[in-house]
C-alpha cells in the first residue's frame, strides 16, 4: 500500500538539504521523491557497484519538446497519452528532469496488494456461494477479457472451452519472467502462443500466489468436470502477470523502480492493444489497489486510464476490503475536539488529518483509567519544521515512542493542509493493555481523520469522550478513478462442506445484502464509489495446482479437485472484492457481447435501470451499494430492448434449468410440475414466435425450435407453482 512506506518517506525527505543537485520536488509523486532521494544518497555514500544502472517506470507530462526532453534526459519512452507519457527514467537523471520547464509532473505510485485478505477477514474460513443464475444466450464469445493479477497456472483445464478442443489463453505478460533478455517489453517476457504459454506453466510468482487463477476462473473459466463454471466462460482470454508488494522477493534491488503503477498502466494497455489488433471488446478485471492519497500521486494515472477507457475497453477494478474497519472521522468547526483510539495488532500505526486551518494533536496513553501520560503536537511546530517533517522520540508510561509527522497541501483543495503521522511502538496498538488515543484539537477548525494501516474505535471505560468513528472513505486506488468501473460485494451463503466433508461457518452477510468486508465511499475528494456491487463471498473457483503443491496443508480450503494431464487442480471457495471484480468484468463481458460498443457511462446506465436494490430504503447510488447488485439478465433484456415488453418478466425462474440444445430447448424443473406451465418464445424485436404448455406431473420437458431461425430469443414461463416464473435468454 502507498502509505506503508511513510516513515522511509520522511527520513528520506530529512537529506535534501544536503544534496547538492538541485530537484523540483513539487512536480514529484511521494514514490518519485523518494527514488530521487535515495538515489542521491546512495552516490553519496556508497557509489555504486552494479554496472548495469537503475530506472525508474514512470509517468511523465510533458507541455511541449517531450521528444527532446525525453531524449536529453536518456529515457526511454514506453507509451504516450496525448502530453502524458510512460517513460523509463534513469535515477540518475529524475533531478534533472524535474527541473526541466516542460515537465509538468512526474508521478508514480507502489505496487497494489491482492484484495483478497482471506485469513485476515475469515479466521481461514472459507465458504461456497452457490452465485447466479446466468444469462445462457451469451457466454463471452466473440469479446477478450483480459486479467490483470498475480500467481497464474496456465495449465489448469479451467481454461480450455467446455470440450478440452480449445485453448482459451492467447497472451500471457509475465512481467517478472526471467526471459527478458529476448523481449521487446519494458520488464519480462510475453508468450504468445498455446505451447509457448503452457510451456511456461505458471507465472514466475505462481510458486508463492494463486489469486490470479482463481479470479480468472470466477471471470472466465469454463468449469472443466465440476459445477464452478465462470460467467463469460467463451471469452478468449489475456493475461498481464504483474507485481505485488509481497512479489517483492522476485526482483532485483536494483529494478526495484521498475514495477510502479505505471508498469501496471502498460499492462492494461497490453491487455486492451490486443483486443484492438484482434478487432474485438474488452474488459479487464483487477482485483487490486492500494490506498488513496492527497499527494495527488495518482492524477497521470487516472488520466491515462481515461484515455485508455472507451467504446468497447472497459476496466472494472476492487473496491477494498476495508468495510469492516472504522477508518475515517470528521471534526466539526463547532467541536473544540474529536478523537478515537488506534487499533492494530502490529506495532506501528499511520494515519493523515487533512485540515482547514490550525490545530494541535493530542496523544494520551492510557495503562488503565488513572494512569495517563499525553503528548501535544501544534500543526505550526510541523509546518515550521525543516520540509515540514518533524520526528521525535517520547517516552509515554516509560514505553518509547516514535513518531514522524509530515505537512503538505491538499492536492484537491490547496486551502486545506494534510498531515501524516507516522507513530512507532514496542507494543501493539489497543492490546496487552497498551491503549493510545489521538485527536483533533482546534476550535473553528474543520478536519477529517483517515487512518491508513489499522483502525479507530472508542474505549468507553478509558475515555468515553473518544469514541469517534465510522465505516467509511476507505475505496481503493485505482478503483477510486472516475473512468474505472468500481465493484463492492455482497454476501449469500453462510456455511459449507469442503471437500474432507469438514464444515465450515462464517457470516459476513446473506440474502445479498452488502458484505462486511466491502469498502465503502465516498472517495477522497468527495465522488461516490463504489459503482456497483457483485457476489464476492465464499465463491469457488480454480486454484493453482503449482501453489498446491508448495502448501499441501493448506487444502482445508479446497472444495474439489479435478485430474488432467496426471495433475490434480483444486477448487477453492475464497472471499473479498477480488471475487466480485470478476463477476462484474465477467457480467461486462456477456453484455460486450451483445452490444460491443458499450462505454463505461453505458454500463453505468444499465447499472442504473436495471442493478437490485436489495435495501430500498436508500437513495441509489450511494456510497454503500453504489447502483445496487449487478444482475446479468435484467442488463440483457435492457440492452435488447426487451425489458418494454410486457409479457416478459424481468425476474429468472429458480426452480427450473433451461438450456438450448440442437434444435430444442430442454427444460429440467426442481420437482414436478404442479400444473401445466405456459411458455412463450419472442424474438429480440417483441415478437412471439412460439407458444406451447409444458403437461402437468413432468420433470422434464422439449419444446422444438427448429423451424426459427438462428439468433437469440427471450423465453417466458407462467406459473402458479413457486420458482418457475420467469424468463431466460438463449441463442439458437
Amino acid at each position: 500500500m502507498k502509505r506503508i512506506c511513510f516513515i522511509i518517506i520522511l527520513c528520506c525527505l530529512c537529506v535534501v538539504t544536503v544534496m547538492a543537485q538541485r530537484a523540483d520536488y513539487s512536480k514529484m509523486s511521494s514514490m518519485v521523491r523518494r527514488a530521487t532521494m535515495e538515489q542521491k544518497d546512495t552516490r553519496r555514500l556508497a557509489p555504486s557497484r552494479n554496472h548495469r544502472s537503475a530506472s525508474i517506470c514512470a509517468f511523465v507530462k510533458i507541455t511541449q519538446d517531450a521528444d527532446q526532453v525525453l531524449q536529453e534526459n536518456h529515457c526511454l519512452k514506453l507509451a504516450q497519452f496525448g502530453n502524458i507519457y510512460i517513460a523509463s527514467i534513469p535515477m540518475s537523471r529524475l533531478a534533472s528532469l524535474s527541473m526541466n520547464k516542460n515537465v509538468a509532473r512526474i508521478e508514480a505510485g507502489e505496487r497494489c496488494t491482492a484484495l483478497m485478505d482471506t485469513t485476515h477477514i475469515i479466521n481461514r474460513t472459507n465458504l461456497v456461494h452457490k452465485g447466479y443464475y446466468l444469462p445462457q444466450a451469451y457466454t463471452g464469445k466473440g469479446v477478450i477479457m483480459g486479467v490483470q493479477d498475480i500467481g497464474f497456472d496456465l495449465t489448469h483445464p479451467n481454461f480450455y472451452d467446455a470440450k478440452m478442443e480449445n485453448y482459451r489463453i492467447k497472451r500471457f505478460w509475465d512481467q517478472l519472467s526471467p526471459d527478458s533478455i529476448y523481449s521487446d517489453l519494458y520488464v519480462g517476457a510475453d508468450y504468445t502462443t498455446k505451447d509457448e504459454i503452457l510451456t511456461y506453466a505458471h507465472s514466475r510468482d505462481g510458486l508463492k500466489q494463486g489469486h490470479g487463477t482463481h479470479t480468472l476462473g470466477i471471470a472466465a473459466g469454463s468449469g472443466y468436470d465440476t459445477p464452478f463454471r465462470g460467467v463469460a466462460f467463451e471469452s478468449d482470454i489475456c493475461l498481464v502477470s504483474n507485481t505485488v508488494e509481497s512479489d517483492k522477493e522476485f526482483i532485483d534491488s536494483v529494478d526495484y523502480y521498475k514495477y510502479t503503477s505505471a508498469t501496471d498502466a502498460l499492462g492494461f494497455k497490453y491487455i486492451l492493444d490486443y483486443a484492438e489488433q484482434e478487432g474485438k471488446p474488452c474488459v479487464v478485471s483487477y482485483s487490486e489497489g492500494s490506498h488513496q492519497d492527497f499527494y495527488g500521486d495518482d492524477q497521470l494515472m487516472y488520466e491515462v486510464l481515461d484515455s485508455l477507457i472507451g467504446p468497447g475497453r472497459i476496466i472494472v477494478a476492487s473496491a477494498g476490503n476495508e468495510g469492516h474497519m472504522k477508518t475515517y472521522f470528521h471534526k466539526s468547526p463547532d467541536e473544540v475536539s474529536q478523537g478515537t483510539f488506534l487499533n492494530r495488532y502490529e506495532k506501528t500505526f499511520y494515519f493523515m488529518v487533512v485540515a482547514d486551518g490550525p490545530m494541535d494533536l493530542r496523544f494520551v496513553s492510557y495503562a488503565s483509567k488513572t494512569r495517563t501520560d499525553t503528548l501535544i503536537i501544534p500543526s505550526q511546530r510541523i509546518l515550521e519544521a525543516p520540509d515540514s517533517i518533524l520526528r521525535d522520540t517520547v517516552d509515554l508510561l516509560n514505553q518509547k515512542h516514535y513518531f514522524a509527522f509530515g505537512a503538505y497541501p491538499d492536492c484537491f483543495d490547496d486551502s486545506r493542509m494534510v498531515y501524516e503521522v507516522a507513530i512507532k511502538t514496542t507494543e501493539r496498538f489497543g492490546y496487552a493493555g497498551y491503549y493510545l488515543s489521538a485527536e483533533i484539537v482546534g476550535e473553528g477548525v474543520d478536519a477529517d481523520f483517515y487512518a491508513v494501516s489499522g483502525s479507530i474505535q472508542g474505549k468507553p471505560s478509558f475515555n468515553p469522550d473518544l469514541t469517534e468513528g465510522e465505516y467509511s472513505h476507505c475505496i481503493y486506488s485505482p478503483g477510486s478513478a472516475p473512468a474505472v468501473i468500481c465493484a463492492g460485494a455482497t454476501a449469500y451463503r453462510t456455511g459449507l462442506n469442503n471437500y474432507k466433508g469438514d464444515y465450515m461457518a462464517s457470516n459476513w452477510g446473506e440474502n445479498g445484502v452488502v458484505a462486511r468486508y466491502s469498502s465503502i465511499g465516498p472517495t477522497v475528494d468527495g465522488r461516490i464509489k463504489p459503482d456497483v456491487l457483485a457476489n464476492g463471498t465464499n465463491v469457488v473457483s480454480s486454484y493453482s495446482s503449482f501453489y498446491r503443491e508448495e502448501h499441501p496443508d493448506e487444502d482445508s480450503w479446497d472444495i474439489a479437485y479435478s485430474n488432467y494431464n496426471d495433475r490434480r487442480y483444486p477448487w477453492r471457495s475464497d472471499l473479498g472484492t477480488s471475487m466480485s471484480t470478476p463477476v462484474v468484468a465477467g457480467t461486462i463481458a456477456l453484455w460486450l457481447e451483445a452490444c460491443p460498443n458499450l462505454t463505461p457511462d453505458d454500463v453505468r446506465d444499465v447499472f442504473a435501470k436495471t442493478c437490485i436494490r436489495h435495501d430500498p430504503s436508500l437513495e441509489y447510488p450511494n456510497n454503500t451499494y453504489g447502483w445496487g447488485e449487478i444482475d446479468a439478465h435484467r442488463g440483457l433484456l435492457y440492452l435488447l430492448g426487451l425489458d418494454g415488453i410486457q409479457e416478459i418478466t424481468k425476474e429468472q425462474p429458480q426452480r427450473v434449468q433451461i438450456a438450448m440444445r440442437d434444435q430444442r430447448i430442454d427444460f429440467t424443473f426442481a420437482e414436478p410440475l404442479q400444473e401445466p406451465v405456459a411458455v412463450s418464445v419472442f424474438t429480440t424485436a417483441g415478437t412471439k414466435v412460439l407458444q406451447l404448455s409444458l403437461p402437468q406431473g413432468s420433470t422434464q420437458s422439449t419444446a422444438d425450435i427448429s423451424s426459427l431461425p438462428a439468433g437469440v430469443y427471450a423465453v417466458q414461463l407462467h406459473s402458479r407453482q413457486p420458482g418457475i416464473t420467469g424468463s431466460v435468454l438463449i441463442r439458437k
